[in-house]
């Protein structure tokens, strides 16, 4: 299949997502003391079929489109941003998974996804572990961190380079194989369990192994063509719109209970006017994520792979996506005055912004790479996963 699919099933779904809203919001404080999405939480998502989402529709997933993608990781993010990226992160790791391996390793991790049965994968693809070649398969070593959700998770997907050929590789393997370390000790996403783990000399067979770079699909349609780096970019763009958009909406409901009162602040013609400039912010990177993704989607639907300006553009998006939501919660926080400073969803949601913009997708050495692309100053260059390689 080498169209692009949208899927039929994101109407109901989302509804779906509205049920389950309140349930997510109501657990949200007792995520952050555990330091993992609690019991009622992950079970609700988990019944929403939310996770099918990434998975290809010929395996019984839903296969959401880049643009439905980024507008479900958005809803759940809105309920709970620590919900919504671990959800993020678990979708895109499970879809790409079943993308990207052969039949023998997806017979075994998706016998029935249309009835909910299905592994749930989480892990970390930016740090290399060591990977050694051995009878039919690797040994692997290492730390990793940051597999978030992993609470939640069945099997780990984790990067190492090969010795013998210096290749970046994906390995999938079972959780209770790796050993995961409890030191999510943290200031905002508490309760996403982004753990550390360990393998130590670990054999995974070939057959749940690929390459970091790949771009070649085994199962799904178009929007799998893009690698895993782009695909990244979808979630992450879908989870700052949420959170943007939930603290703005929540600075106008404070706005609503202080107006009128003794020297208000939001009765001033300041307010009016940052309070103005942050929807545009917002709105302005929301319309421009979806003009990148429209776009993408023309190309990937008549068949075509992204083109380095396209790719250049999606990464691009992504940071001005990033910390446009960063200046809108600075809004929020200054105009909230001590009520950002109390327990509750904006103190929450503050910290919670903070730690999502240090991802490395977001980060300023892709920044430097997009500009030096943008200026005509590496014109043959092409993306490798997170980095801009130039030709030598």
């Amino acid at each position: 299949m080498n169209d692009l699919h949208v899927s039929e099933h994101f109407d109901a779904l989302m509804e779906r997502l509205d049920t389950i809203t309140p349930v997510l919001e109501e657990n949200a404080d007792q995520g952050e003391e555990l330091g993992r999405l609690s019991d009622e939480a992950a079970k609700a998502l988990w019944e929403s079929g939310v996770f099918k989402v990434g998975i290809p529709r010929e395996l019984g997933g839903y296969e959401f489109s880049p643009r439905q993608v980024i507008d479900t990781i958005a809803k759940v993010s809105y309920a709970d941003a620590s919900a919504g990226w671990a959800f993020m992160a678990l979708q895109m790791v499970t879809g790409t998974t079943a993308a990207y391996l052969g039949p023998d390793a997806v017979a075994e991790l998706f016998p029935d996804p249309a009835g909910d049965g299905h592994a749930l994968i989480a892990g970390q693809g930016t740090k290399l572990g060591t990977a050694v070649k051995t009878d039919g398969g690797y040994r692997i070593s290492g730390r990793w961190h940051f597999a978030s959700g992993i609470s939640m998770a069945t099997h780990i997907h984790t990067a190492a380079l090969c010795e013998e050929t210096g290749e970046a590789l994906i390995f999938t393997l079972p959780k209770e194989q790796a050993t995961v370390i409890d030191n999510w000790d943290v200031m905002g996403l508490r309760g996403t369990s982004s753990h550390d783990y360990v393998c130590e000399d670990l054999f995974v067979p070939d057959s749940h192994v690929y390459d970091i770079a790949t771009t070649t699909t085994l199962h799904g349609g178009a929007i799998y063509r893009m690698g895993l780096a782009n695909m990244s970019g979808i979630c992450h763009t879908g989870w700052a719109l949420g959170v943007g958009r939930r603290m703005l909406d929540e600075l106008k409901a404070l706005a609503a209970k202080k107006t009128g009162g003794p020297n208000a602040s939001v009765d001033t013609q300041q307010f009016y006017a940052e309070y103005a400039q942050a929807e545009a912010k917002l709105r302005s990177a929301r319309a421009w994520a979806m003009d990148v993704w429209d776009d993408n989607e023309a190309t990937l639907d008549a068949g075509e792979p992204l083109g380095t300006e396209q790719e250049t553009l999606t990464r691009l998006m992504l940071n001005n996506t990033t910390w446009s939501v960063h200046a809108v919660g600075q809004t929020v926080y200054k105009w909230a005055a001590t009520a950002a400073l109390r327990r509750g969803v904006l103190q929450r949601f503050f910290r919670d912004l903070h730690a999502g913009t240090q991802h490395v997708t977001s980060g300023p050495v892709v920044l430097q790479n997009c500009g030096k692309l943008l200026s005509g100053l590496a014109p043959n260059a092409h993306w490798v996963f997170l980095d801009l390689q130039e030709a030598q």
